[in-house]
């Protein structure tokens, strides 16, 4: 039996060892690898949420009629709003919208009770803090919502309308419409998006400011059999970041998982390679740490922002749509939302998943070219 298999298992077994060492030698990489992705789902799955709660809100009513104080009943009964202190006149209400000490103010005019009991329309002034355009828009949907409800409760009475077709609608997949379903997801290929870059460029950069990558070349080893080494460890301990972060938004976000576990880890895996290879290859054109990370930044935020991590991709122009085509991080996304929300299988993610292994054997083979042309 040849030796030569045998040898060169070996030495890159003795290579991998020696990687994961130094690995689990460094803490700021310890931090980024274990702590920091914890961290961020949890910062990211609170904040990322497009709920509007608590809205401060002035209401002056100038009918004082038992119509609208039903109507200021429902604004404040639903939660999404909290009357305060609206000053006493339009002018001061006005005041307080503009100067940010109120979210929404509301004048509901004295001829109110008169048209409703008329059947005449009534113009009800909102006044909006448009600094927020999206909160803006939220809450004007909300109070045209509120108030044509409530219209049509106190008309009806306590009897049913009658309606040729009712509507019966039902939502698939996410029934109680949790935004952090969403979200969360996101999330997590956001974050093992960044990780991956980062710990891999990191772990490259490190060993060229220190020498390290020169020793290896007096050494019988090739410059695969490095690339290789460096790749095994950080792919074993890169799932071992998934699985927290899978973890974290199970019982934490109470985000279900109704997929094959096996399919969402061969997918992760495959991202995995991705991002490392972004990382290997940010590495390779850089000549220290500081250059890396700055690269990054030019790297990793157009990635994010193309994704559908963070907003849907629906909600782009068309042609960042198109441009989010070039993106690997949007196939990972829809293949966890699908894979965690739906309990996708691998017959209906298999062209996110061939993409994805397009991109990863292109950039695994574009950052090895890379990093072989650097140690010659």
């Amino acid at each position: 039996m040849p030796l030569g298999p045998l040898v060169k298992t070996t030495r890159l077994g003795a290579l991998a060892r020696k990687e994961m060492r130094q690995i689990m030698r460094d803490r700021q990489l310890i931090f980024i690898l274990f702590l920091l992705p914890p961290i961020q789902l949890c910062i990211y799955g609170y904040a990322l949420s497009p709920d509007v709660n608590h809205l401060r809100m002035g209401i002056i009513d100038h009918s004082s009629s038992a119509v609208s104080r039903g109507f200021v009943s429902a604004l404040a009964e639903n939660g999404v709003f909290d009357v305060l202190e609206s000053g006493g006149s339009e002018s001061a209400l006005s005041d307080k919208v503009r100067g940010g000490r109120l979210d929404v103010g509301v004048v509901i005019p004295s001829e109110l009770e008169r048209n409703f009991k008329s059947k005449k329309e009534t113009s009800i002034q909102i006044l909006l803090d448009g600094v927020d355009a999206n909160t803006a828009g939220i809450a004007s949907a909300y109070i045209n919502q509120i108030l044509m409800t409530y219209d049509r409760l106190i008309r009806t009475g306590s009897q049913k309308a009658f309606q040729r077709a009712a509507p019966q609608v039902s939502f698939v997949y996410n029934q109680g419409l949790v935004s952090n379903w969403f979200f969360v997801p996101g999330v997590i290929a956001l974050i093992l998006n960044l990780v991956s870059t980062l710990v891999s460029s990191a772990a490259v950069v490190r060993e060229k400011d220190s020498g390290t990558l020169e020793q290896l070349l007096m050494t019988p080893v090739s410059s695969l059999q490095i690339l290789t080494a460096k790749i095994i460890p950080l792919s074993l301990l890169l799932l071992v970041n998934v699985s927290v972060s899978l973890m974290f938004s199970t019982f934490l976000f109470q985000v279900p998982f109704r997929g094959n576990l096996l399919v969402f880890f061969g997918v992760s895996l495959l991202y995995i390679i991705v991002g490392i290879s972004i990382g290997i290859f940010l590495a390779a054109v850089s000549e220290n740490q500081r250059q890396t990370l700055l690269t990054s930044f030019f790297v990793n935020l157009p990635v994010i922002q193309l994704s559908g991590a963070i907003s849907p991709l629906e909600s782009m122009p068309p042609f960042f749509q198109w441009l989010s085509l070039i993106d690997p991080l949007r196939y990972y996304c829809s293949c966890v939302r699908a894979i965690l929300l739906k309990g996708a299988g691998l017959e209906e993610v298999w062209r996110d998943v061939l993409v994805l292994a397009i991109f990863a054997v292109v950039l695994l083979w574009l950052s090895s070219t890379r990093f072989r042309e650097q140690l010659k």
